[in-house]
């Protein structure tokens, strides 16, 4: 708070008195300006994470850095993921577009914790097991201390083949986890091509392994080889 202390103004001109108070008025005014700007800026952030976060867990705590006192007013706050793929967990950085144009752009720091369930393993499962929903349990705990790549949803793991062991209590990462194949290497596979007034089915022989929607070549006849996208079992289709 601003302490005033007590000034005799006797043998001062009145231009200098004015000036006086005028520059006492900047210093009041102005950081109470500035404070009702960052506070409408880190109340829109908040609301913004508040809005990503709330489907993710049964309570959630966002802890939001104040924004640095160097900066100008930040009009019109339009918030952002700098990467819209992860969800915003722990540390998170929030991307700021400020202005009528939103030119400019500045980043906030925030702490997200959210209380929520997560699936684990329900028992030990071997390398190469396609997961199903006897296999998993349920745990609470905050979602922010997972992996950033730590899949919590059981819906997002069932169906899919372990690429490693995975103990019981485990969490399950992203990149333990790969889709069934649809297409194993020496299959004879058919492959689609179609357009608005064409559609045409040939036969060859995968020569990669495929999960759904991975591309695969395959081999027509001793020279011709296409690549082309898993879209069933035994089927690709070609990408124009």
């Amino acid at each position: 708070m601003l302490a005033l202390l007590p000034v005799n103004f006797r043998g001062v001109s009145r231009f200098a008195v004015a000036l006086f108070f005028a520059m006492l008025g900047s210093l009041v005014l102005q950081p109470l300006s500035v404070f009702a700007d960052d506070a409408a800026l880190t109340e829109r952030v908040h609301q913004f994470l508040y809005e990503k976060t709330q489907a993710l867990g049964e309570e959630v705590v966002i802890d939001l850095r104040p924004p640095s006192p160097h900066l100008p007013p930040c009009l019109d706050p339009e918030p952002f993921l700098p990467n819209a793929n992860q969800a915003p967990l722990g540390r998170v950085s929030v991307g700021v577009r400020c202005g009528e144009q939103q030119r400019q752009v500045r980043y906030l720091q925030a702490q997200i914790d959210v209380i929520g369930p997560y699936a684990v393993a329900a028992e030990d499962i071997p390398r190469g097991t396609r997961i199903t929903q006897a296999m998993l349990d349920t745990q609470h705990g905050n979602l922010g201390e997972l992996s950033s790549r730590t899949v919590t949803d059981a819906e997002a793991i069932i169906g899919n083949m372990t690429r490693r062991p995975i103990s019981r209590g485990s969490t399950f990462q992203a990149h333990d986890l790969q889709a069934p194949r649809l297409v194993e290497r020496g299959e004879r596979v058919t492959v689609i091509a179609e357009g608005a007034s064409f559609r045409v089915a040939r036969e060859g022989e995968a020569m990669d392994d495929g999960g759904l929607n991975e591309r695969v070549r395959v081999r027509f006849g001793s020279r011709e080889i296409m690549e082309a996208r898993v879209i069933d079992k035994g089927v690709l289709r070609v990408d124009f």
